[in-house]
């Protein structure tokens, strides 16, 4: 979503749910795994005649109700969606206003850019790499914009002061994108994406996903329904759809999907990302990814010697005059606030602020990546914290395999998990493993206070419900003591590279046991000169004057008391916007990107459901995600976070790694030869491949013939619930969903066992055969069985342990530009089982 929008998040909430027209869920089952946010899509539903779409290889609990309910294949997710978009650009159902306003379709692309063969420009055969030198602009001098910023703090929107830009956009004499407003230019995005989609038939999405041509349209026409001012589509996921070696290339295609119809930034509308737990946005916040720092700063890379070096080679440079170009302008005052929080005094302007101390990693520092190295032995220890490593992870058995090549690993949890366990897992003699263990009982989520942010951005305050029982510890109690006793080490031996651990800020009024309401209020930052709580990312400034430990998370904790902790429930708007409930980043906003809830003149495209709207002062209504006093007629840009002003149809240079276009490519393991016209005929060109692994992938055609997919169950939450023997009764037994069909094939009965192997494992379960899951026709009219299989069960789970894991039969393999692995649309074989397994 960072490439299409600029943030990386849900653009609306779970309340706004009840504005929407139209939803289409793909990749979810909120009815089922998130329904305390789903009845929000019932109020819509039945207030407003709200329709819902259901596209899943599953019918599920959402499927029953919904009006549309449509198969598909799982992992065929880029098929469907540029069919959707072929169909919405063919069929003339864009939001043209929108579409020219609000998105960069008139800007035209660099002459080398091709796309030919399933390929675009730039790749090389050998490394598997692109060089994305021509997945750029043509650009043209032009004046320089004027600065601009966000700001402002009124919960309402009204009054609230300009925001200060951080310098001005593209400097003198900047180049800036050349753009063909008539949108007719042949190199424009608009028609280089017309002719990319146009090989998405109703018939080859047909032939790919599986999906009922009639299905399709039937799909296609109502969502697309929701292209004009007066209607609003909402497109939910989960995420299913980023369990693929193409997850980030299907975010892009449904944000694309969203720009063409004029839903993003509009009440009812956006692409909304169902997180999987409460804290998993949080999370994400506050650096979880290996790549980023807090904020969504990337995390430097060897070359960016100085913060001058790193600013010019990550930090976005105004493309357009009218854009406002807010994160790259400011993103020094983020960075050195953020250093200056983390080094406090030891961060001076003499020596950059601490910045050296950063590391700068010269590869790729993924968790895949990280067990890869441990399996080679090159890692010597882990910490797991929180993580079911070999249960969450890809080919279960070569996760438990780089664990056992570990000198020492530590797993930090409330309970035992399949990686403090990994030592006597199935199949696995004790005896043989040198892997030093360290469990550390760790406190639950309820046994601690603290924040959560959930889908829709909203941060709340806990309180603990319950005092932890003999030895068990925070986890934050475990960091700080491992911080304290490392820091007295090097200041007693010193070492190699002390600085960053001697030169830590860490005043805490108990060092040993920081108060979380202290590390909040950190993360808000600090006018240093005043010593007073900062109330919004304006104040921050790139001097040295200002401390922030997650500039997006500033605002939250002010002067006026922990904004988290408030709990009123007014809402004039009528919308659900209830700004007084929490604290929504950022600056309490409730929408993002809400500038594009209005027209040019800013007026709202639907007076009746307006996000902000200009009354002849201020933007009014949400807290705008704009500077609040920028009079329409200047003419500003509504997507401040991007260089360009405006959300990205065509995503340039490296903001993907693999395509600025979505294209769809057959998975690591597929049942077909790529159906597309055009399109590559081996699997994805630059998919993530570690060593060994791509010898356990099934072929085309081979012994391996039905695709499965992996899925939760309402009951379960992951893995920690496997100890409570409640939802035990409820949802009891590993098993393995298949249709009758199949099932009479295999000879498997319902309730009885059966076993499903891939090239890399084998499960075995309770069959539960029925016709929720079906086959589908696919290209030639070959047919093809799918087979779910829930994820909860493992090893170390409680009351009930089960040697059966799904990630025993998942392919190792990484998305090309996250790593995320591809849990979603491997091969299988299927086999009734005679005796039950314990």
């Amino acid at each position: 979503m960072a490439a299409s929008f600029g943030r990386g998040a849900m653009t609306n909430h779970w309340v706004d749910f009840k504005n929407s027209d139209v939803f289409l869920v793909v990749g979810g089952n909120p009815a089922e795994n998130h329904p305390c946010g789903w009845r929000w899509a019932y109020r819509a539903r039945d207030e407003r005649g709200a329709k819902i779409i259901h596209v899943d290889p599953r019918f599920t609990r959402t499927s029953a109700t919904a009006d549309v309910y449509a198969p598909i294949r799982a992992g065929a997710d880029v098929a469907f969606f540029g069919g959707l978009i072929n169909y919405i650009l063919s069929e003339e159902r864009y939001h043209a206003d929108y579409v020219k306003l609000h998105t960069n379709a008139a800007f035209l692309v660099d002459e080398g850019f091709s796309f030919s063969d399933g390929l675009f420009s730039g790749y090389d055969e050998a490394a598997k790499t692109y060089d994305t030198a021509t997945w750029s602009y043509q650009m043209e001098d032009t004046p320089p914009g004027e600065p601009g910023g966000e700001g402002g703090d009124s919960e309402q929107g009204d009054d609230l002061p300009a925001g200060t830009g951080g310098g001005e956009a593209g400097g003198d004499a900047a180049p800036f994108v050349r753009q063909d407003p008539t949108l007719e230019d042949p190199r424009c995005v608009f028609q280089l994406m017309k002719d990319h989609f146009s090989r998405y038939t109703p018939e080859v999405v047909a032939d790919t996903t599986g999906m009922p041509r009639e299905k399709f349209l039937e799909v296609a026409e109502l969502f697309s329904s929701t292209g004009a001012p007066d209607k609003v589509g909402n497109l939910v996921y989960a995420v299913g759809l980023t369990h693929h070696t193409t997850g980030v290339q299907i975010i892009r295609a449904l944000g694309m999907v969203q720009l063409l119809l004029g839903n993003v930034g509009r009440p009812g509308g956006g692409v909304n990302a169902e997180r999987g737990h409460a804290n998993i946005q949080g999370n994400t916040d506050n650096a979880i990814s290996w790549e980023i720092l807090p904020g969504y700063l990337a995390v430097p890379r060897p070359g960016l010697e100085t913060i001058d070096d790193y600013l010019e080679g990550v930090a976005a440079t105004g493309l357009a005059a009218n854009a406002i170009n807010f994160f790259g302008n400011n993103y020094k005052a983020f960075l050195v606030s953020l250093l200056k929080d983390w080094f406090g005094d030891a961060a001076t302007a003499d020596n950059d602020f601490g910045y050296a101390w950063l590391p700068k990693p010269a590869g790729n520092s993924s968790w895949l990546t990280a067990h890869d190295e441990a399996l080679k032995g090159t890692l010597q220890g882990l910490i797991c914290f929180g993580f079911h490593n070999p249960a969450a992870g890809p080919d279960s058995n070569r996760m438990i395999k780089s664990l056992s090549k570990l000198k020492w690993m530590v797993a930090m949890d409330p309970l035992p998990t399949t990686a403090s366990e990994f030592w006597r897992s199935p199949g696995v003699d004790p005896a043989a493993i040198d892997t030093e263990v360290f469990f550390l009982p760790c406190t639950h989520w309820i046994e601690k206070d603290g924040s959560f942010t959930n889908s829709g951005r909203w941060a709340q305050w806990k309180w603990k419900a319950l005092e932890p029982e003999g030895e068990i510890r925070d986890d934050h109690w475990v960091l700080a003591q491992l911080h304290l006793r490392l820091k007295r080490l090097y200041e007693e031996e010193g070492g190699a590279f002390p600085d960053p651990i001697v030169n830590l800020r860490w005043d805490y009024s108990n060092a040993g046991h920081p108060d979380l309401e202290e590390v909040a209020r950190d993360a808000n930052g600090y006018d240093l000169e005043t010593g007073l709580l900062v109330d919004t990312f304006a104040d921050l400034r790139d001097d040295g004057t200002t401390s922030s430990g997650n500039w997006i998370y500033a605002g939250s904790v002010t002067e006026d008391g922990n904004q988290m902790q408030r709990r009123q429930t007014s809402d004039p708007s009528g919308l659900g916007y209830y700004h007084g409930w929490g604290w929504s980043w950022p600056l309490n906003r409730r929408i993002l990107y809400n500038r594009a809830s209005a027209d040019a003149d800013g007026n709202a495209w639907d007076p009746e459901r307006p996000g902000i709207r200009w009354n002849g002062r201020n933007w009014i209504g949400d807290v705008p995600d704009f500077p609040p006093t920028s009079a329409p007629e200047e003419g500003k840009g509504a997507f401040i976070m991007t260089g360009e002003g405006v959300a990205r149809l065509f995503a340039p240079g490296t903001l993907t790694t693999d395509g600025p276009f979505p294209e769809h490519y057959e998975q690591a393991e597929s049942p077909i030869v790529n159906p597309v016209p055009g399109g590559r005929r081996e699997r994805h060109p630059i998919a993530h491949l570690y060593d060994g692994a791509q010898e356990t992938f099934a072929p085309v055609d081979g012994d391996f013939p039905y695709v499965a997919t992996t899925y939760r169950v309402t009951e379960h939450e992951h893995y920690v619930t496997q100890h409570v023997s409640y939802l035990n009764e409820a949802m009891p037994e590993f098993f393995i969903e298949l249709d009758p069909d199949l099932a009479a094939q295999k000879g498997v009965t319902n309730g009885g066992q059966v076993k499903v192997r891939s090239m890399r494992g084998e499960v075995q379960g309770v069959a539960v055969v029925s016709k929720r899951i079906r086959p589908l026709r696919l290209a030639g009219g070959k047919v093809v069985h799918q087979v779910g299989i829930p994820l909860h069960w493992n090893y170390a789970g409680g009351r009930r342990a089960a040697a059966s894991m799904a990630n025993l039969l998942t392919p190792y393999i990484g998305d090309a530009t996250t790593r995320t692995p591809e849990y979603k649309g491997f091969l299988v074989d299927v086999e009734a089982a005679t005796e039950r397994r314990e």
